[in-house]
């Protein structure tokens, strides 16, 4: 390991458990669900048809888990002040639940916390764990 990436491990690692970061709200509209249900090709009704949504018990649409999911790929920028980094691959994910439904126009926050940090070749693994809120909603989506 080079000396400047043994610095930023050192760094990381002094971070796991100790360090947390809250994004900024980001409303998810109804424009942003009809793109990803045509990107995606799931255009179930609940996430698409406001009339027909209305009917159920969420009395709208609601953002795909998916899309909520790929958010935080976006959002994750801005809860950790990632140094010195040439790339940042996503590694995949240990555990997904979608415990709330995100209604369109909702605004949602990334809360992250740095679980652990282990050294690769060529770099460091770091694991995160993500929580999307939902502003006013007492469960994370």
């Amino acid at each position: 390991m080079s000396e400047a990436s043994e610095r930023a491990y050192q760094s990381y690692l002094a971070d796991v458990g100790n360090d947390e970061g809250t994004g900024e709200w980001f409303q998810v509209t109804q424009e942003q669900i009809d793109q990803f249900a045509d990107v995606t090709l799931d255009h179930q009704f609940i996430h698409v048809d406001p009339d027909a949504a209305k009917c159920t018990p969420f009395g709208t649409t609601i953002a795909h888990g998916f899309l909520t999911l790929s958010l935080v790929a976006g959002l994750g920028d801005q809860t950790h002040g990632i140094r010195k980094r040439s790339r940042g691959i996503n590694y995949g994910s240990n555990k997904v639940r979608f415990t709330a439904p995100v209604p369109s126009g909702s605004r949602v926050r990334l809360r992250q916390k740095l679980l652990n940090v282990e050294d690769i070749p060529g770099g460091v693994r770091m694991y995160l764990e993500s929580t999307m809120e939902i502003e006013g909603a007492p469960k994370p989506a």
